[in-house]
């Protein structure tokens, strides 16, 4: 049996039902539903100014940042499955406005711990025995508190350990909400925007595989023995041994490992630590799991990773761990080269192949939306008149987003951006682009590295000839200016037909304008017939006029990319 079967299968296992589920998922989807009203209406106050008529309101980003700030409360109140729901929509850019991912990246976990009384029995129950028969001493105050779980300090063989116990009913209380959640997504999808319903669907399957995995104990296990494996040779990669002798599917023992949280900069100076090295060596174990060893760690939050007086890089928390296959992987991997060579179209070609990108999408368009990307990858300023023009170009031209995030690469997408935030805290002159140049050159992978250094080299050789040839061009010209003598062409380019479209209406406004004293003088000259026929003409001029400002308002762009379409291109394949 594969690794993905076997996990399937101890998920479905584990998965409660029964009436019990039935009636506390038709209760929760009554307090849910009362808790997302205001936002119901809200929005559906945003599709008609009155609700059922007039015209659709204007939302500015002050607005929906509180509207963001309110959901991130009623997240938290809902409790653990809406607290990781929040958590993962907000790496998710596709699926949400920037203003909602902005608050909701500041989601953490803030459920108060369960009190030892109701953990304790858990424990005796997978364990066999009493706590203190199982453990030689045992820290009854957790040193870590999550939404699913717990973590406590132990004792065991004379050496000190950490016990991650699942709270009790949490599977059956998660798998109600997520009943909701199944019922509660064609009804938001039908009311979204074309370009955000794939998204939210695809958020929602997203989150039920990976939360029903993170209740998993043993599957976190197998994961921490097979990712600890990947890195048994590196000694400055720190990642805990399970303990199987004290693990089950509720509960997971493992080696208790020290260090400091990885975002505590002061603490970190003070020991000594290169945080520049630091940053580029996380980076290249985060390459190394996605890229060469398909496996990887995907919550890498500061509260799951921490470092060690000598720069040890320590990893906590494997419940969100992703795969990928290795098309996948090469894939990525002709992304990062597209990357590390700035080469817009490679890094383009890649998205397709992976399925992110629609293939018919405009290509103008989003070369342009990648430049920004990579210019942010390399920690430049980006101008908000940049962005919001190119949200506008896409607003024009586009019905739908067509960037679609696959499963596995929701994971990657969320990986990137919450490790380019570590990242940023520790080095704000962090260049993400500069590590990948350097990794894929440098470390082992020799394909890659041979197909990125020749394009580097190409690019190099390219640069040096335009070099040379350009100075002696840009001397002629000043010399031209000095002179009098520079001529300047300028070749218009008109993609919309705007030029052409202005030239029309303004021939016809001279047609109209003149038609009020052509009729005076047919009037005073001439008959009253001839004066009113060009007064006709005159008003039907001015009627085709105002068509024209008229059909151009309530112009549509054409669908690109539907859901419709989708899934008969999934049926065709």
């Amino acid at each position: 049996m594969s690794d993905a079967k076997a996990a399937a299968g101890s998920a479905s296992d584990t998965t409660p039902s029964g009436a019990r589920v039935t009636v506390r998922a038709l209760r929760r989807a009554l307090v849910v539903a009362w808790r997302f009203l205001p936002f119901a209406l809200a929005w559906a106050r945003d599709r008609k100014r009155f609700l059922l008529f007039g015209r659709s309101r204007n939302v500015d980003s002050e607005e929906r940042t509180r509207r963001a700030e309110r959901l991130k409360e009623t997240f938290l109140d809902l409790g653990p499955a809406f607290i990781k729901l929040g958590q993962m929509l907000s790496t998710r850019p596709d699926a949400l406005p920037r203003e909602y991912i902005d608050v909701l990246s500041d989601l953490q976990d803030k459920v108060p711990p369960d009190p030892w009384g109701e953990i304790e029995p858990v424990l005796e129950r997978e364990l066999g025995a009493p706590v203190d028969e199982r453990f030689d001493a045992f820290d009854t105050n957790p040193i870590s508190g999550a939404s699913l779980g717990q973590v406590y300090e132990a004792e065991l063989g004379g050496e000190r350990v950490a016990v991650k116990v699942l709270r009790p009913g949490i599977r059956e209380r998660v798998e109600s909400d997520l009943r909701v959640l199944a019922r509660l997504t064609p009804i938001l999808t039908r009311g979204a925007d074309p370009a955000q319903a794939f998204s939210l669907e695809n958020v929602t399957e997203e989150f039920a595989a990976t939360i029903r995995r993170e209740m998993d104990y043993a599957h976190e296990a197998r994961m921490l023995r097979e990712i600890g494996g990947d890195f048994a040779d590196a000694e400055d990669v720190a990642i805990p041994d399970v303990v199987d002798s004290h693990s089950t599917d509720r509960v997971v023992t493992m080696t208790y490992i020290d260090g400091v949280k990885i975002d505590d900069v002061a603490e970190l100076d003070r020991v000594g630590v290169d945080r520049e090295a630091l940053v580029q060596r996380l980076e290249e174990v985060y390459i190394e799991m996605i890229v060469e060893d398909g496996r990887f760690h995907a919550d890498p939050h500061p509260g799951n990773l921490a470092v060690q007086a000598d720069g040890t890089l320590v990893f906590y928390d494997f419940g969100m761990t992703g795969r990928l296959g290795p098309r996948v992987r090469e894939h990525l991997l002709e992304f990062y080269v597209g990357l590390a060579t700035e080469d817009t179209d490679r890094v383009m070609d890649a998205f397709v192949a992976m399925g992110a990108l629609d293939p018919t999408a405009d290509r103008e368009v989003m070369r342009e939306a990648f430049d920004i990307v990579i210019e942010q990858f390399r920690g430049e300023d980006v101008s908000d008149y940049r962005v919001e023009q190119l949200v506008g170009q896409f607003e024009a031209q586009l019905y739908e987003f067509p960037m679609r995030l696959p499963r596995d690469l929701a994971l990657v997408v969320r990986v990137t951006t919450v490790l380019e935030g570590v990242c940023r805290t520790l080095d704000p002159e962090f260049d993400f682009i500069e590590v990948i140049t350097d990794y894929v050159m440098e470390e082992g992978l020799d394909d890659a590295g041979d197909a990125l250094r020749e394009e580097v080299q190409r690019r190099a050789t390219a640069s040096a000839r335009s070099l040379a040839t350009t100075a002696p061009r840009a001397e002629a010209v000043l010399d031209s200016a000095l002179r009098d003598e520079l001529a300047v062409e300028a070749v218009l380019r008109d993609s919309d037909g705007l030029a052409r479209t202005m030239a029309r209406r303004l021939l016809l406004g001279i047609v109209a304008a003149a038609g009020v004293p052509v009729a005076a003088f047919f009037y005073a000259a001439a008959s009253v017939q001839a004066a009113a026929l060009s007064l006709a003409v005159s008003a039907g001029t001015l009627g085709v006029l105002w068509w024209s400002f008229r059909r151009r308002r309530r112009a549509l762009a054409t669908p690109q990319f539907t859901r419709h379409e989708m899934r008969q291109r999934r049926d065709d394949g």
